[in-house]
């Protein structure tokens, strides 16, 4: 059986990590280089930086910071926030990334997916999806959940995995930030489409809701959380515990 990951998310604004509730309402919460070296000192199994507005903003991802984190870090960083050439993959690699999460880049330049594959490999490119549900449709938005787009979501995944994305994290609008759980009925409508790792994001609240998350979806690998983690409602250590007596294999 595959060891599930537990990842803390940095969503990053103007040097400092964020969190709001579905999308909005973002406040300040710490600086992402302390944060960053906690969680590593945790365990936590990954970490991912998002620059959050740096595609709304039409701006390159801030990489001194990128840099800072990661020598910080000892685990696996992927990093997404204004990626739309193969010039910013590899400046981000070069920052120090593991990973490179493409989002807005990859909707309005799909073949950015194959050709960043075919360079620095699939397990590099990580596909990052916002999805809301509209109308009753799981809708795909741009330029971190402020602009609907006409794209059906699990059928955009299905192509960012054809193109070669090796990674597909699934951000829900609708539970982000909400704290009631994880967005079960659109993971697991992903998680029968494609045979790629996918990272549940949106919607943690307590230890429980990861218990849930892997018991219905063995099919998801990791469970993303921010809010939780930063303010300490939930700390990794105890979290990993938990669900290993609950007989989920994970890395302690």
């Amino acid at each position: 059986m595959i060891t599930k990951r537990i990842i803390p998310c940095l969503d990053v604004r103007d040097g400092k990590v964020v969190k709001g509730v579905n999308f909005e309402g973002v406040r300040d919460v710490d600086n992402p280089v302390k944060l960053a070296e906690m969680y590593n000192e945790m365990g936590a199994d990954e970490l991912v930086f998002y620059d959050i507005t740096a595609t709304n903003e039409g701006r390159e991802l801030f990489t001194d910071i990128v840099e800072k984190v990661a020598n910080e870090v000892f685990i696996p960083l992927t990093v997404g926030g204004g990626i739309n050439t193969l010039l910013d993959f590899d400046r981000v690699l070069k920052a120090g990334a593991d990973k490179v999460s493409v989002n807005s880049g990859a909707i309005k330049n799909p073949e950015l997916i194959r050709a960043a594959a075919l360079k620095y490999g699939n397990q590099c490119v990580v596909l990052s999806v916002d999805v809301k549900r509209v109308d009753g449709v799981f809708k795909v938005f741009l330029n971190g959940g402020r602009k609907e787009t006409d794209l059906e979501a699990i059928e955009w995944i299905k192509q960012g995995c054809s193109l070669g994305a090796g990674e597909i994290v699934v951000n829900s609008i609708d539970t982000d930030g909400v704290k009631g759980g994880f967005d079960l009925e659109l993971l697991e409508a992903v998680g029968n489409v494609v045979d790629v790792p996918v990272i549940a994001s949106g919607g943690a609240g307590k230890m429980e809701d990861f218990k849930v998350l892997f018991e219905k979806l063995p099919k998801i690998d990791a469970g993303l959380a921010a809010s939780i983690f930063h303010f300490g409602e939930v700390k990794i250590p105890d979290l990993k515990r938990y669900l290993k007596e609950q007989g989920i294999e994970i890395r302690i």
